[in-house]
C-alpha cells in the first residue's frame, strides 16, 4: 500500500471517529439530557399517553436560538417512543413532489424531523396541512380545465419540527402542532458545567481544577458552543501537553479570541463600531449591517441574542444601543447621559 493511500485511508478513519464522537456527545436518554426540565415532564406525558393508547405521538415544534438541543429532542422523542425517525430540513425540501415523495415513504408509527422548518416553501406548507390534520396527501394532476386531484392516504405518522425563528411560522402550520409548541431556554452556567463533566468523559479527557466552569462562564449558555469550546481547549491541552485545567482553559480560548465573559472577535467589533461610529446608538440593523460588512441575519441570530442576554445593547425602536454594561466591558468611558447609571 503506497504512502498516500494509507494517509487517505488514515483521515478517513479520523473523519469517521470525529463524527462517531460528535454523534456519541448527544445525549440518548433522558437522564443525560440536562436542563430543559419543563419541556421534558411535557414530552415525557405525551409519549406515554400515546404508548398507552398504542397511537403515535401527536406533532410538536421546537423553537429556539441555535445550539440549544432541539434536534437531541426530536431523537429522543423518536428512542423513547421506540419509532423510526427519518430526517430531513426545510430547505431541501424544494417542490411538492419533494414533501410527496418523504410522506409516502413512511411506515406506520414513523417520526418525521424537517429541521429549520420556517424555511418551508408556503406552497408546501399547504400540502403539509391535510397531512398532518387528516392523514392525506392531496395531489393535483394535470393544468388547466384537465387538472384533477387525487388523495392518497398516508400511514400514522408523526411530525417533529425545529426552527430559530417561529415568527416566520405562518398561523395556520403553527396550529397544526396539537401536541405542543415548545420553547428552548438558554441554559444555566451549573446546567453547562454538568454537561461539559459528561462530554469530557466520551472524549477521554481529564478536566480538572473547575476547568468546565471556565468553559460554562464563555459557552454563550449553549451546549453546542460548550462542546465545541471543550474540544479546542483538549486539543490546545494535548499540543501544549499540559493538564486541561482552568490555566489551559483560559490560555486555549484567548487563542481563539473568546474574551471572559465569552464574546467572540465579532461581537466586540459589533460594540465598538457602535460605540464609535454611532456614539453608542441607536442605530438601524441595516446600517449596523453595512458598517460590519455582515447579514442583517447573522447578527440577529447569532450576536444580537447573546448580547442581549448578558445586557450589554438594547434594541429601541430607533435601533440597537449600547448599555453602560458594554462600556465597561469595553473599557471605555460612556457618555454622559449614562454615566450616572454607574452610580
Amino acid at each position: 500500500m503506497s504512502s498516500k493511500t494509507l494517509k487517505e485511508k488514515n483521515v478517513t478513519k479520523e473523519n469517521e471517529y470525529a463524527s462517531f464522537l460528535d454523534n456519541e456527545l448527544r445525549p440518548s436518554n433522558w437522564q443525560d439530557y440536562v436542563g430543559q426540565k419543563a419541556v421534558k415532564e411535557n414530552l415525557k406525558i405525551l409519549i406515554q399517553a400515546a404508548t398507552e393508547r398504542g397511537v403515535p405521538p401527536e406533532h410538536v415544534l421546537f423553537y429556539g436560538p441555535p445550539g440549544l438541543g432541539k434536534t437531541t429532542l426530536a431523537h429522543l422523542v423518536a428512542k423513547e417512543a421506540g419509532r423510526t425517525i427519518k430526517i430531513t430540513s426545510g430547505p431541501a425540501i424544494e417542490k411538492v413532489g419533494d414533501l410527496a415523495s418523504i410522506l409516502t415513504n413512511l411506515t406506520a408509527g414513523d417520526i418525521l424531523f424537517i429541521d429549520e422548518v420556517h424555511r418551508l416553501n408556503k406552497t408546501i406548507e399547504e400540502v403539509l396541512y391535510p397531512a398532518m390534520e387528516s392523514g392525506v396527501l392531496d395531489i393535483i394532476i394535470g393544468k388547466g380545465p384537465s387538472a384533477r386531484t387525487i388523495q392518497l392516504e398516508l400511514p400514522p405518522f408523526t411530525l417533529l419540527a425545529a426552527t430559530t425563528r417561529v415568527a416566520m411560522i405562518s398561523s395556520p402550520l403553527r396550529s397544526r402542532f396539537s401536541g405542543g409548541v415548545f420553547r428552548l431556554e438558554f441554559y444555566t452556567e451549573d446546567e453547562i458545567a454538568e454537561i461539559l463533566r459528561r462530554s469530557a468523559k466520551i472524549i477521554g479527557v481529564k478536566i480538572e481544577n473547575g476547568a468546565e466552569k471556565e468553559i460554562a462562564k464563555r459557552s454563550r449558555f449553549t451546549p453546542r458552543t460548550a462542546n465545541y469550546l471543550l474540544k479546542r481547549a483538549r486539543d490546545f491541552a494535548q499540543v501544549e501537553i499540559r493538564p486541561l485545567d482552568q490555566k489551559t482553559v483560559e490560555l486555549s480560548l484567548k487563542l481563539l479570541g473568546i474574551d471572559e465573559k465569552g464574546l467572540s472577535p465579532s461581537d466586540r467589533k459589533l460594540l465598538e463600531i457602535v460605540a464609535e461610529k454611532f456614539a453608542g446608538g441607536p442605530v438601524g440593523l441595516s446600517t449596523l449591517a453595512a458598517a460590519l460588512s455582515e447579514e442583517e441575519a447573522t447578527i440577529e441570530e447569532f450576536n444580537e441574542p447573546y448580547l442581549l442576554q448578558l445586557g450589554l445593547i438594547e434594541r429601541t425602536a430607533r435601533g440597537r444601543a449600547l448599555t453602560v454594561h458594554a462600556y465597561k466591558h469595553l473599557g471605555k468611558t460612556p457618555p454622559a447621559n449614562l454615566q450616572k447609571k454607574l452610580l
